[in-house]
């Protein structure tokens, strides 16, 4: 009787998969003034002063800018937020988000 082959020991790892991406869009209203803007990206998003001008100044004259990517959750969480501050403040500032491709 032969004895049964035994093949090396694998163990075989999970492979998890980065979950989708989502950006963050600032679009431009002739309304909002660009202080308030600045403010709201450097609360919201954590962005320094000179880069949160520099967004806002690209949305200003192309009419939108992406923010930052996040997963889905986050970027849908900050959009909000965003958005929200503009509101209670009375302003029409508009965030969005939409799939990174």
């Amino acid at each position: 009787m032969s004895d049964p082959v035994v093949g090396p020991d694998t163990k075989t790892k999970p492979k998890t998969k980065r979950p989708p991406m989502h950006k963050v869009i600032l679009l431009n209203d002739d309304y909002t003034p660009r202080d308030f803007v600045v403010m709201v990206l450097r609360s919201v998003f954590g962005i320094g002063e000179g880069k949160a001008s520099q967004i806002m100044l690209t949305a200003h004259n192309r009419g939108v800018c992406v923010v930052a990517v996040y997963t889905k959750d986050i970027a849908e969480t900050k959009a909000t937020e965003a958005t929200e501050a503009g509101r209670r403040a009375g302003h029409p500032l508009m965030f969005t988000t939409e799939p990174e491709e």
